[in-house]
């Protein structure tokens, strides 16, 4: 089962001598408990069978746990009404049904939600959900940290700790699925329509966990998500990048953020190991990309550093080149404490947008949400890193007290 880190993900990647960065493993539960959460259909049968269920009685429970978990959402053992009450109290001492612990909830003035979460081993990370008026996006993160180290993001500041489990994964979508009172899974009519693993960490650093969580939200006896429903963003893990596309299948996005080698070594440091032409190479290469299915590039506008008219000029250039059925999103910069560069102008970005359209490109600007709780794109930073612990227990302990009171 996989609740530990795997072997491969602290070998090399395959076709490149600089091996994947070694974040450690999760702890495993401290009651010897197993999560059930992130396991398939066989692996939650190879579980029951491992705690002494005969194999067909195992097979059968499994199924129908399957369905309850991911279709249902079921919390506790006591909901599933077609597994015998008898058999309950053995299912609870053995297995646990996970969720992350939210430590803190905000929601912003334009609707925006962020939560900060918790591993059962005391590790942090944040999940958001951005609603709009024809469909509500989950930003998902993929690990604890960043090694990345891109100088405009403020997740790249932190160190990285660990990969997050496929549970720990799937997790945060079944939470929003909670918060947002969705359950049974159903495909019309529910808020959270789409998901993007744009959050804490580089997807293609936690493959084996990323391809396994997806899987799961897209089996359609479970979470039922569509793969076109889905984008995997990547900074330019090239070696994995065709990989993903066999083996996952989604929407591709990369993160651009500049058009020469200069700047894009500065603001996006793994340039340096897998450089612009590489990168738009194996994007002309990814497994399904289309013009029905086109990938997008992120583009950060970052003022007097990447937003000239030369540098859109040129990013037409090696789209072309390359023949790319691609979408540019503009991003304006979302600021942070201490950061190093500053929001183009309006007027700048609007002159890049419209070169790049010109040129039969779209390159709609994104409107930025949820800035006023950090939840903006490059604003995640666990409020962990921000905030003592201490603070926080204090604060916990007297809101507990107003309660009371």
């Amino acid at each position: 089962m996989r609740t530990m880190q795997t072997a491969a993900n602290l070998m090399p990647i395959p076709g490149h001598v600089d091996p994947v960065p070694v974040p450690r493993a999760a702890a495993p539960r401290s009651d010897g408990r197993v999560d059930l959460i992130g396991l398939t259909r066989d692996e939650i049968r190879a579980a029951l069978e491992s705690a002494g269920l005969e194999p067909k009685q195992a097979k059968l429970r499994a199924k129908q746990i399957f369905h309850w978990l991911y279709n249902r959402g079921a919390t506790e053992f006591a909901q599933m009404t077609d597994i015998a009450k008898a058999q309950h109290p053995w299912l609870t001492e053995r297995f646990v049904i996970g969720r992350p612990e939210v430590v803190e909830a905000q929601v912003s003035t334009d609707g925006t939600r962020k939560w900060l979460l918790r591993s059962p081993d005391g590790q942090d990370y944040e999940a958001v959900f951005i609603p709009d008026a024809d469909r509500g996006t989950l930003c998902v993160s993929s690990q604890v940290g960043c090694t990345l180290n891109c100088t405009f993001c403020h997740t790249g500041t932190m160190r990285l700790v660990r990969n997050l489990t496929a549970g720990e994964i799937v997790g945060q979508v079944m939470l929003a699925r909670d918060a947002l009172g969705e359950w049974p899974s159903q495909p019309e009519g529910r808020m959270l329509t789409n998901i993007v693993m744009m959050g804490m960490g580089e997807p293609l650093y936690n493959f084996d966990h990323v391809r396994d969580a997806l899987k799961l939200v897209m089996d359609g006896d479970g979470l039922a998500l569509s793969k076109r429903r889905i984008t995997l963003s990547t900074s330019g893990v090239v070696p994995m990048m065709a990989r993903a596309g066999e083996e996952i299948g989604v929407n591709l996005a990369v993160s651009l953020h500049a058009v020469t080698k200069e700047v894009r070594d500065e603001i996006v440091p793994l340039n340096r190991k897998y450089g612009i032409e590489e990168l738009l190479q194996a994007c002309a290469d990814y497994p399904g990309a289309n013009n029905a299915r086109r990938i997008t590039f992120e583009y950060v506008m970052l003022k007097d550093k990447n937003d000239s008219d030369e540098e859109a000029h040129e990013l037409v250039r090696l789209l072309r080149k390359y023949r790319l059925p691609a979408k540019v999103n503009l991003i304006p910069f979302n600021p942070w404490p201490g950061a190093p560069y500053d929001t183009s102008t309006p007027e700048r970005v609007r002159r890049f947008s419209d070169i790049i359209f010109e040129a039969g490109i779209s390159a709609p600007v994104r409107t930025p949400r949820g800035r006023d709780i950090d939840a903006a794109c490059g604003q995640l930073k666990t409020a962990a890193e921000k905030k003592s612990r201490a603070e926080r227990d204090r604060e916990a302990a007297e809101a507990a007290a107003q309660a009371a009171a």
